[in-house]
């Protein structure tokens, strides 16, 4: 019973931690949006900011690459890196491509994620830290932008609700300790 009690707890406290403290499209029209989103995460920033760029393949969702897989995934934090994915056979994306890196303070990247790389659109993705009783707290927001037929406004929620599901997934995965991802 008591057993039963604490994953009772644990899990409580995981939807909890998880939801966000801050989250939505903050603006959207036919020629971009802007998705926000706060966490609180349960690591120092510079804990956290570790988390976030060398450990990516640990949490990154992989039915959100291109190879099915989260372990092909590396961030490299300074100006001019990649948020890329190695890909089977040797192939390879870049993803995003990273233009301002302050370690345990923000990670500013560029460019677009899934089916915004086929279109003629970009975007701006920054995460800001800062301490917070619990560890941190994580601001972000991606900034998108461009042409695309029928206008961005429907792909707006699609986009937010990825990028927060992605967001939850580094949290858990800073939270547990414990990869996300069995083949990373």
């Amino acid at each position: 019973m008591k057993n039963r009690q604490f994953v009772f707890v644990y899990a409580l406290s995981l939807v909890i931690l998880s939801r966000p403290g801050h989250a939505e499209v903050a603006a959207v029209d036919a020629n971009g949006f802007i998705s926000q989103h706060q966490l609180v995460l349960q690591a120092i920033p510079l804990q956290a900011y570790v988390a976030l760029t060398r450990d990516v393949h640990l949490w990154w969702d992989g039915a959100h690459s291109f190879g099915g897989s989260a372990a092909g995934f590396s961030l490299s934090p300074q100006a001019g890196g990649c948020l890329c994915e190695a890909l089977p056979g040797g192939g390879s994306v870049e993803h995003m491509r990273v233009v301002n890196a302050q370690p345990g303070v923000s990670l500013t990247l560029v460019g677009g994620l899934g089916p915004l790389q086929a279109m003629a659109v970009t975007g701006s993705m920054i995460f800001e830290l800062a301490p917070h009783p619990e560890g941190s707290v994580l601001r972000y927001r991606y900034a998108v932008g461009g042409y695309a037929p029928g206008g961005l406004s429907a792909l707006a929620p699609a986009v937010d609700q990825v990028q927060l599901g992605q967001l939850r997934r580094l949290q858990q995965f800073i939270a547990t300790g414990q990869p996300l991802n069995t083949d990373g």
